[in-house]
């Protein structure tokens, strides 16, 4: 006699980036299926980057909104994404996620230290839902030289995920695989990785509104920005071991919010807005901000991180800021609230024809312009490059790529053929924005300290406020 298949009802979610108000319309959504079932036959997952230091909440209370929000919405599982791995060090994860009711799952990440998972993760997870065994593995996107800077072991996605399915497979009836690597990833381990009945994915922000099935493993991916919650209704066939996935990703706009998650983020939001009224600095003066020409605030940015790296110039894209700075007192929240990106400085060799044509680049509304999602970016534009150690003078008349009429490091003209030593943005380095500087040579990462920080610090030197203040960029007229 045939048993009767076994039904499970599976919630998504991947990419939240701390969009606290979209996360209480999915809190709400996820309580509301689940008082409709048998709890035994629910999973609730989510793949990654549910945090992002831009957020005021998250910036401000460690990071404590958004775990007190996993916890009360009631995950079973949650991977960590780039952003959690790469905005924070290992210790401060220890801290943020010491006792924390909800398991991280995790397979390719290890501390560079021991060899092992921290004690909040774990590489695998094994779940019993309704008398089905189902098995959950953890990848996060592998930026490795990155993540050992930082204190992490970021081991090959591919070979670890073919070593957790041989020791889970005969253990499980279903193999779920929580990805954070990207569709292109998914897509291919669901075409060449047997062993995997259902990949859930992220970090590509890529929707899918319905499973898309390669061979016998369904892939599935709910978006970006809380916009979306994967909800999957699965059927385990106990004789065959099959499992059949249907559902799709349900858009959250015209939910409504949970009043209970409303005031918990309220009331993170107030501890956090107490925390950083700390100040920082106080000017004399207003420093001016533009995204398409050149102004005080980039340019001391790209200062005082010339001075922090001990570089020949320093290379700074405008957008990085969302506005200037009044007179007066500058708070840890002012200073969050112009510049949120959670990006690190680095330094890289670059030869001069690579600095040309970045400053060429910069010229081009095309790249002043350009709209930027990820790689640590949330600023809106990319906007103008303002340098120290480096003046340029262009002739905008001229057609692109023919604009610079002489650029000068340190006073000595630019040699298209020499390497020199070029303070910037880590961003630049996985291939974002100007294109001539993603080719950067023995790149040097400083870690843990965001742009911000260098930020705060800088307002304080009067001597190079003064200094941001000199035009870097000269312009011939016809």
């Amino acid at each position: 006699m045939k048993k009767s298949n076994v039904k499970l009802t599976l919630l998504h979610t991947n990419d939240l980036h701390s969009h606290l108000e979209e996360a209480s319309k999915i809190g709400k959504y996820i309580a509301e299926t689940r008082a409709g079932i048998d709890e035994e036959s629910m999973i609730v997952v989510d793949c990654g980057d549910f945090l992002d230091r831009a957020r005021l909440e998250t910036e401000g209370t460690m990071a404590d909104v958004n775990r007190a929000l996993l916890e009360r919405i009631g995950y079973d599982a949650v991977l960590p994404g780039n952003n959690e791995g790469l905005s924070y060090t290992p210790e401060e994860l220890d801290r943020i996620f010491e006792g924390f009711s909800v398991p991280f799952v995790c397979a390719n990440m290890k501390l560079l230290k021991t060899g092992r998972s921290p004690r909040w993760m774990i590489p695998s997870l094994v779940l019993v839902k309704s008398g089905v065994r189902v098995g959950l593995i953890g990848l996060t996107v592998s930026y490795r030289e990155y993540y050992r800077l930082l204190g992490w072991e970021s081991a090959d996605p591919m070979e670890t995920l073919r070593a957790e399915i041989d020791r889970l497979r005969t253990e499980v009836d279903v193999l779920i695989l929580l990805s954070h690597l990207g569709l292109r990833a998914d897509e291919q381990i669901a075409a060449t990785v047997p062993g995997i009945d259902l990949i859930l994915g992220g970090h590509t922000h890529h929707l899918l509104e319905v499973p898309l099935l390669i061979g016998n493993t369904a892939v599935c991916a709910a978006g970006k920005f809380g916009a979306y919650i994967g909800h999957l209704e699965l059927e385990f066939d106990t004789d065959s071991g099959r499992l059949s996935v249907k559902g799709g990703s349900r858009s959250t706009d015209g939910m409504t919010s949970s009043p209970e998650l409303d005031a918990l983020i309220a009331a993170h939001r107030r501890q956090a807005q107490h925390k950083m009224s700390r100040r920082v600095a106080l000017l004399k003066e207003p420093l001016a901000w533009s995204h398409d020409r050149e102004s005080v605030l980039p340019t001391l940015l790209a200062a005082a991180l010339r001075e922090l790296a001990q570089a020949e110039l320093a290379l700074v894209n405008a957008g990085q800021f969302l506005e200037g700075l009044p007179a007066g007192g500058v708070t840890e929240e002012t200073i969050h609230t112009i510049c949120p990106s959670p990006i690190n400085p680095c330094l890289i060799r670059l030869p001069g024809r690579l600095i040309l044509r970045s400053l060429e680049e910069s010229l081009l509304p095309e790249f002043q312009n350009l709209e930027i999602r990820g790689f640590g970016f949330r600023g809106r534009v990319l906007g103008l490059l303002c340098m120290d150690g480096l003046e340029a003078i262009a002739d905008l008349s001229e057609a692109p790529y023919n604009r610079i009429k002489k650029a000068t490091v340190n006073g000595a003209p630019l040699d298209e053929h020499r390497i020199y030593s070029v303070a910037t943005l880590d961003m630049f380095t996985f291939g974002v924005g100007y294109l001539g500087l993603h080719e950067g040579q023995d790149v040097r990462y400083f870690l843990p300290e965001f742009i911000r920080d260098v930020l705060s610090r800088a307002l304080n030197d009067e001597a190079l406020v003064e200094r941001a203040k000199t035009p870097r960029w000269r312009y011939e007229e016809k």
